[in-house]
């Protein structure tokens, strides 16, 4: 399935239907009067919020969504039927943007939300409620209110717990394929991963969501590369884990540059919880290894972690160390065999 995560939508909620002008016609009734009915009321817009999706490519073919406009009242007081409602099903993650891409309506970050983006008109009254002890027989009846029309962004930001970030080639998948169930393409050229990728991530009983987003270069703030549009799937996680290419004759400034990136994008984003790694040291020599590790922890400022996700040389120390930056409230128990049982169709 190809992956969307910006979508364009046209939506109008229905109008309301018209008031019906009708008198009373029986035959042996002496006295007619009004018994024109109300129209019904039009359909409204919402958007919900649901499980199973991870991506708004069905709003690559659909953009127009209208809602039904309401039936006019009739006589004998009947009142039109209302117009049915219209629900835009969108994954869980998904802001609702005005039509200038900044003001945000809603962010819908549970399953099961939902909002009214657009309510329908109002149906309009028969010439029956106008009837008063001067007015016998009104002649007047309201036309249904206009349903609203507007356009509107949707905007998914993937939920994760912890985020990848670092240059092309740094070995995210690697590390997302071998610590979870995702399986990413994998290949020894730059911007392999064109889209973002989630994976499940079990250590210590516990399991939380890691994402994985297309590698940064210098410049991707300003459009280089695949520029910085799928940082946005990171704002959410609780902590970033940045991987840095141990091979790079520069990994000082191999990290410099994401987060010089990083502060271009969102200084709230700079400033999240960060780890990093040096990676792939299964190809360094003992001697490479010490030297490009003290010139990390010295530009960092802190503790550096190095590890191999070909090998498995320090994954399961990284992995603790992003278990303890999550919340206890976003962590979910570890399913073990038995109770997960075995796969059936």
């Amino acid at each position: 399935m190809k992956f969307l995560d910006l979508a364009k939508v046209y939506i109008r909620s229905g109008g309301g239907g018209a008031g019906c002008i009708s008198f009373r016609r029986e035959k042996f009734i002496e006295y007619g009067g009004p018994d024109g009915g109300d129209g019904g009321n039009g359909g409204d817009v919402w958007v919900e919020a649901v499980e199973g999706l991870n991506t708004l490519i069905d709003f690559r073919y659909q953009q127009h969504f209208f809602a039904k406009s309401g039936q006019p009242g009739m006589g004998r007081q009947r009142t039109g039927k209302d117009g049915d409602n219209i629900v835009l099903r969108v994954p869980v993650g998904t802001e609702i943007l005005d039509e200038d891409e900044e003001t945000v309506i809603a962010d819908l970050t549970e399953v099961g939300q939902k909002v009214l983006l657009a309510k329908g008109g109002n149906g309009g009254w028969g010439n029956l409620r106008f009837k008063t002890s001067t007015n016998q027989a009104p002649r007047r009846a309201n036309p249904g209110q206009e349903g609203v029309e507007r356009t509107i962004w949707l905007r998914l930001k993937l939920i994760a717990d912890a985020g990848l970030v670092g240059l092309p080639n740094a070995g995210k998948s690697t590390f997302l394929a071998a610590t979870s169930n995702a399986r990413p393409k994998i290949a020894d050229y730059p911007f392999t991963t064109l889209v973002p990728n989630l994976g499940v991530v079990g250590i210590d009983e516990a399991e939380f969501v890691m994402a994985d987003i297309p590698g940064l270069i210098e410049g991707a703030s300003e459009g280089r590369g695949l520029g910085d549009q799928f940082l946005g799937h990171v704002e959410r996680c609780a902590v970033l884990l940045h991987l840095v290419d141990g091979t790079s004759e520069d990994v000082v400034g191999d990290w410099e540059t994401i987060i010089t990136e990083l502060e271009a994008y969102s200084p709230e984003l700079a400033g999240k919880p960060r780890i990093t790694a040096l990676n792939k040291i299964d190809a360094l020599t003992d001697e490479e290894r010490t030297e490009r590790l003290a010139a990390l922890e010295e530009a960092t400022g802190g503790h550096a972690f190095q590890m191999s996700s070909v090998s498995g040389e320090g994954v399961q120390e990284v992995l603790r160390a992003l278990r303890a930056k999550i919340g206890e409230n976003r962590l979910r128990q570890k399913k073990t065999d038995e109770e997960t049982g075995p796969w059936r169709p």
